[in-house]
């Protein structure tokens, strides 16, 4: 079965199309995306795609990756489609090749973004969130009258400093850049430096939606966070293994929460500004509960291997203060209980991550 013919996966879509967003804006545009076969990806050109069937809406989307098999495997439906386009480009490599390429909006969501590739391409991390964005800001300031949607995170405050309760999207938490791991978290706070600088210099039209801890039923198969293992085990009907107390207190969204967010950023955000997007908050041990309820199965506690430990986050407390977004007229539409259910039941019933 194709994901995009489970009915849940069908209903958050639908649900997603029924925001009254001005869609029509999309017409006759071209956007590109970067990372287009990650967890956001994914679901965005799906969106995209059914946008352009249901509301006869034509628009053209160009799908940039590295991995051409991944992309055909993804979005085998759409091959045939004339309105996706594949671009097999790294954003870290120069765009001279490319510049005739002309886009209405540009989505950079390209990076690194899971523990095990913090710890094994520390280089890559810093150099998609730096380098790679820089290519693609100067592939934009070719583009005139382009909007740039940069997906940032809520890595980039840090750890809490014990003097807020949420993070608001002025706030400048602590982090420690002397360890392996901080290459994402600084170097997503150097992109955003950075689109502030191309906004200046070049008067390019830029929002920053800061997204927190995603999940979701586009997650991939390498995907080494936290949340995507327990969702693994919890697929397995195996128990949830938690590498750690538990304390940790973070905010967690929703696939088709965080893409309709991103929406509302693109579409209604003020230049130049970021925009927190977050769920459910909830501490670790609570989430991995909840999955062991669902899957019926138990917490268990392990010491994690070297590799994953140099990934982990050093935060406890890492919630995020949404009230910003909502006043674009933005609401969450799914809890944490319904996202995980969803995820679960349309992992299993496309036979996703399934072990022998």
């Amino acid at each position: 079965m194709l994901r995009t013919e489970n009915q849940l996966y069908k209903e958050d879509l639908k649900y997603s199309l029924s925001l009254p967003l001005p869609w029509e804006k999309l017409n006759g545009k071209t956007l590109l995306i970067t990372g287009a076969t990650g967890t956001i990806g994914t679901y965005l050109i799906d969106l995209l795609m059914l946008l352009s069937q249901e509301k006869n809406i034509s628009l053209k989307v160009i799908a940039m990756a590295r991995n051409q098999k991944r992309f055909e495997e993804r979005f085998s439906q759409y091959l045939n489609n004339d309105k996706l386009q594949f671009l097999c480009h790294d954003v870290n490599q120069s765009f001279s090749d490319i510049e005739n390429i002309r886009c209405d909006y540009l989505f950079h969501f390209a990076s690194n973004t899971h523990p095990v590739s913090y710890a094994t391409e520390p280089i890559n991390t810093i150099l998609t969130n730096v380098i790679g964005l820089n290519n693609l800001l100067d592939f934009a300031s070719k583009t005139q009258g382009s909007r740039f949607i940069y997906a940032s995170s809520v890595e980039i405050y840090g750890e809490n400093r014990g003097d807020a309760e949420k993070f608001t999207e002025n706030y400048c938490g602590f982090i420690d850049c002397n360890t392996l791991r901080a290459g994402y978290p600084e170097g997503k706070r150097t992109g955003e430096a950075l689109c502030q600088a191309y906004i200046s210099q070049k008067n390019l039209d830029i929002v920053i939606p800061r997204l927190s801890r995603i999940y979701g039923a586009t997650m991939l198969e390498s995907d080494s966070k936290v949340a995507s293992q327990f969702i693994k085990n919890a697929v397995n009907k195996k128990d949830i293994i938690l590498k750690s107390d538990g304390s940790q207190f973070y905010s967690y969204t929703y696939i088709a929460d965080a893409i309709n967010a991103i929406l509302y950023c693109m579409f209604l955000g003020e230049k130049g500004n970021a925009y927190n997007i977050a769920g459910s908050d909830v501490h670790l041990k609570e989430l991995a509960q909840s999955l062991a309820d669902i899957a019926q199965t138990q917490v268990k506690f392990e010491l994690p291997e070297a590799t994953e430990k140099a990934g982990f986050s050093k935060t406890t407390r890492g919630v995020m203060d949404s009230s910003k977004l909502t006043k674009l007229g933005f609401t969450f539409h799914y809890d944490l209980q319904s996202g995980l259910e969803r995820t679960l039941s349309i992992l299993k019933d496309l036979q996703l991550f399934q072990e022998a």
